[in-house]
Order: C-alpha cells, then sequence, then structure tokens
C-alpha cells in the first residue's frame, strides 16, 4: 500500500493504482468530448463564425492532469465505499470546464501570451483579427472573446453537472459545494490581482491568496463535491479538509516554484513567466523578506517586466536561491506533506480510497524543475 509518512516523499505507488487514474483520466476525456460534441451543432446552427470558438475550446481541453475530476472522483469513492459509477464522471469531468473558464478569464487578466504550450485564448483571438485583416483593434477583440468563451465554459459547467446522470437529491447537496467553490475561487482571484497591484504582499498574505484562489478549489473543494454527492458522514468531510486544504497550498507553492525555475517544455509557459506577470507569490514574499536592500530592489525592478529576458530571469533566480526563498519555501512544501500524511493515515476512509489520495499527493506535488 502507499501512504504518505510524515518527513518525506512516498514511495511511487503499485501499478494498479496508476492504471486506475489513467482510467479516470480518459473517462474524464470521452465525458468532456461527448458534452462539447452535444453543444457543437447548437453553436453552428447559430453561425458558422462560432466555429473558432469551438476549435480554441477543443485545443485548451486537449491539456491539462486532470486533477480536479480525479479528486472528486476520489472523493465519491472515499465516502461511498468503493462504488462506481458513471454518473459521478461526468458530474467531475464538469470541473474541467470550470477551469477552462478560469484559466481563460486568468490569462486576460495576467495579459498572458500562452497557456499549456499554445497561444493563449485571448492571444489566439489577436491572431485571427490580424489574419482576417479586420478593421480596428485586435487587442479588444482578442480580449472581448476569451471572456466571452470562458462565461461559456462556466455555464456549459453547470449544465455537465446536471445532467451527469446523478439523482437530484445527490445533485443538490453537490449544488451548494459547487456553487461555495465558484464563490471562493473568483474571491480568490480578486484577492491576487489586488495583492499585485498594490505591492508589498507578505508571506500571509500571499497564503490567503493561495488558500483561495488554489487550494480550496483545486484540491479540498472537489473532494467536498464528490463526498457530498456520496452522501458522505461529516467525519469523512472533515478527514478529507484535513489532507486536501495542505496538500493544495503545497500544490500552488511546489507551482510557485515552477513558475520562476521551471522548465518551459514541462510547464507549458516561458521560462520565468511569473515573474513578468508580476506575480507576488509565497515564493517571492520569502525572498523579499530575507532579501537585503539592494536584493530587494533589484529583484523589485524585475517583477512586472514585460520584456524581462533570460539573463534578467537568471538574475532573479539568483536573488531568490541566495536569500534564501526557495529553500525556505521547499521547506513549506515538505510541511504541508507532513500534514497531508498524517491526515491521510487517520482518515475514515476505503483503503482503495486512501491509495489513490496518496497517489494523487505524489502527482501534484512531486513535479520538478
Amino acid at each position: 500500500m502507499s501512504r504518505l509518512p510524515a518527513g518525506g516523499r512516498p514511495p511511487a505507488p503499485p501499478g494498479s493504482l496508476r492504471s486506475s487514474w489513467s482510467r479516470i483520466r480518459k473517462e474524464v476525456d470521452e465525458a468532456l468530448l461527448a458534452f462539447v460534441d452535444r453543444q457543437r451543432p447548437g453553436l453552428l446552427a447559430i453561425s458558422d463564425d462560432l466555429g473558432p470558438l469551438l476549435s480554441a475550446l477543443d485545443a485548451l481541453l486537449a491539456g491539462g492532469k486532470r486533477l480536479r475530476p480525479a479528486f472528486c472522483y476520489w472523493g465519491w469513492r472515499a465516502a461511498d465505499g468503493g462504488t462506481d459509477d458513471p454518473a459521478i464522471v461526468h458530474a467531475a469531468a464538469s470541473l474541467e470546464l470550470l477551469q477552462a473558464s478560469a484559466l481563460i478569464h486568468d490569462d486576460v487578466m495576467d495579459s498572458s501570451d500562452t497557456r499549456r504550450g499554445q497561444p493563449s485564448v485571448h492571444r489566439r483571438f489577436e491572431a485571427l483579427h490580424h489574419a482576417q485583416g479586420w478593421p480596428g483593434a485586435a487587442v479588444p477583440f482578442g480580449a472581448g472573446t476569451a471572456i466571452l468563451l470562458g462565461d461559456l465554459c462556466l455555464a456549459w459547467s453547470s449544465e455537465m453537472f446536471e445532467t451527469c446522470g446523478l439523482d437530484e437529491e445527490r445533485r443538490r447537496r453537490g449544488r451548494a459545494v459547487y456553487d461555495l467553490m465558484r464563490t471562493e475561487v473568483m474571491c480568490g482571484q480578486y484577492l491576487d490581482m489586488l495583492e499585485g497591484t498594490r505591492g508589498g504582499a507578505t508571506a500571509e498574505t500571499a497564503l490567503r491568496v493561495v488558500e483561495f484562489k488554489s487550494a480550496k478549489y483545486t484540491i479540498e473543494r472537489p473532494l467536498h463535491l464528490g463526498a457530498a454527492l456520496a452522501g458522505a458522514d461529516p467525519r469523512v468531510t472533515a478527514a478529507l479538509t484535513g489532507y486536501g486544504l495542505p496538500l493544495g497550498i503545497a500544490f500552488q507553492l511546489r507551482d510557485d516554484v515552477l513558475g520562476v525555475f521551471g522548465d518551459p517544455a514541462e510547464t507549458g509557459k516561458p521560462a520565468g513567466d511569473d515573474l513578468r506577470e508580476g506575480k507576488r507569490t509565497v515564493l517571492v514574499a520569502l525572498t523579499l523578506e530575507r532579501a537585503t536592500a539592494a536584493q530587494a530592489a533589484a529583484l523589485e525592478r524585475r517583477l512586472g517586466d514585460p520584456e524581462l529576458d533570460l539573463p534578467g530571469v537568471d538574475e532573479a533566480r539568483a536573488i531568490i536561491e541566495e536569500t534564501g526563498g526557495l529553500a525556505a519555501c521547499e521547506a513549506m512544501i515538505d510541511g504541508y506533506l507532513d500534514e497531508v500524511g498524517r491526515a491521510l493515515a487517520g482518515a475514515p476512509v476505503a483503503e482503495e480510497a486512501r491509495d489513490a489520495l496518496a497517489e494523487l499527493a505524489i502527482a501534484a506535488t512531486a513535479r520538478r524543475t
């Protein structure tokens, strides 16, 4: 059995669990494809001009790790004692449409050029505007189209959830969690924008953003959604919070490290893109707290510089390492993973679910630069 021991990373999970996760990812992919294909004729009946919107969505949905559906599915299995049901896969897959909406809107707000190794949606439609030689400005057309596609994905996430095949009572229980999840991620996104605008984020305020924009949204609430759909005992829900919230924070802290030190071939983003976007992450806050005045000024000059080149990225990386900011962030990740291990060891869940949740913890945080 694979466990998350305190004080260290777990061993690789058994092949049967890796195979189980692969099966769930495949079923989620199939459910998403089928749902979008059912929507396609309706949009094209309105106008063939909507074809590029569908193509952009197809391209975006082709990528992704499917973590949120996986956590939703195993929240269900943790609470339901092992019962499988195709309807839970469809309910869980709807979270990928919610995620698509969040990513599309996030890229507009951050002026990001790429997503998952390809042009972000707003850049894609800017390019279409240029290619067609249309009059007017390309940038607002790209941003406006992306906002609309993000809104469409948000609406479709609800539709896919409501038509998943689970009965009304189960969906009623899940609906409250789904609504809370959407509220929290939008509030977290605003807090993220606020910190970037006013500057001076501390590790504490950056962690508040992490909790609501990422940790709850990526792991805790998907687990709660699956558990609510299954009619979970409150003890199970509490145990899933004990596991999911620290794991969600560790997941985002790892993502913050990759945003500065990650390999573009793995992250799908240019090297140091978080620096160009001026993201006030926990990693940046930890660095500034430890930096000399000269180091802090040098890092601040590079934060939010859209023209930051690779030598500038390397200089920022050196400051983050030399101050101990990177080491402090890695220590925080390890500390949160210790919490995950302890919570999972004592969780009142089925053994298969416990092992699968251990596997997902590895998948969420063991990414390397």
